[in-house]
């Protein structure tokens, strides 16, 4: 996980569209590190003791560690990771990692009217401001899409990145009418493994590793494992960097044996064979497929590169 965040401008079309993502970014706060980073501008940046308020709203996925918040409606709690916390504007809010623990962040900030009559209908409100969703996948997919997006800013991004806005506050509705529905504790490892897997897809990360890090046997969680998603901790991985390379393998500015060494391939060989069998084309093959659909499209477009 890479600590990134971004403050993004809005055009006059942006604001017509009724919802329009303003930030984003993740952070990873360690143990007994200050908190917020300070690099933060001015008008965003807080301390526990003083709090904050803001002209915008924002929901903040907490998918690892836990900590405390507190505002103005809501009495100060604990929160524990899998929790999203949404900030409303004019409320005066506060949270903070827990010393010992630390957290790792997803957040977006957001306004526009679309938004404002979720809350002024009674879908969201400020009293119930935390959700304790456990570690959803679907959710976690939301924000890294949205934060992806953020960092080229292509054309028509806006209003893309307030659709799946929109979508993640569906979800998360949809949450809060089910909170009678438990689940089980296998289907929480599964579910916080799956986070796991996705968090450190740029990383040389084992299922061993996860199994050491859910603090079980590797035996009993890749059994557990598989009966829930149907493959095995490693195929689940090597099916993610594989879909994580077609993603990359659209841009003719990364060479392919980049895209084997960011997603951490034992060689550009391997790489390619593994793309291979998973997809039945060779990587140069897929971007040449890819990019001449892109071309078809467009008046203007990048060749590609081997």
């Amino acid at each position: 996980m890479i600590n990134y965040y971004k403050y993004l401008p809005l055009s006059a079309e942006d604001k017509k569209w009724g919802l329009c993502v303003l930030n984003a970014g993740t952070v990873r706060t360690g143990p007994s590190v200050t908190y917020p980073i300070s690099t933060h501008p001015s008008h965003h940046y807080f301390s526990w003791s003083s709090g904050r308020i803001l002209d915008e709203y924002q929901l903040i996925y907490i998918t690892k560690g836990s900590g405390y918040f507190e505002s103005d409606h809501c009495k100060y709690q604990k929160i524990e990771e899998g929790t999203v916390i949404i900030l409303f504007p004019g409320e005066r809010h506060r949270y903070k990692p827990h010393e010992e623990t630390g957290w790792d962040e997803y957040w977006v900030g957001v306004k526009g009217e679309i938004i404002d009559n979720l809350v002024v209908n009674g879908f969201f409100r400020p009293e119930s401001p935390c959700f304790h969703i456990g570690f959803n996948e679907q959710i976690f997919n939301i924000f890294d899409q949205i934060i992806e997006k953020t960092k080229k800013e292509a054309t028509g991004y806006q209003p893309l990145i307030s659709g799946a806005i929109l979508h993640l506050m569906g979800c998360l509705h949809a949450f809060s009418k089910q909170v009678s529905a438990e689940h089980g504790d296998k289907e929480v490892l599964v579910n916080k493994a799956r986070i796991l897997f996705r968090s450190n897809i740029d990383k040389s990360f084992s299922p061993e590793q996860a199994a050491e890090e859910l603090q079980v046997g590797y035996s009993w969680f890749r059994k557990v494992f598989k009966s829930y998603t149907g493959l095995s901790p490693g195929q689940y991985a090597i099916q993610l960097k594989i879909e994580k390379a077609k993603a990359l393998l659209t841009d003719p500015d990364i060479l392919v044996k980049e895209i084997a060494h960011m997603l951490k391939f034992e060689s550009s060989f391997y790489f390619s064979k593994l793309f291979k069998e998973k997809t039945g084309i060779s990587p140069t093959e897929y971007r040449s497929r890819e990019i001449g659909a892109l071309s078809s499209q467009a008046p203007v477009a990048a060749a590609p590169r081997p």
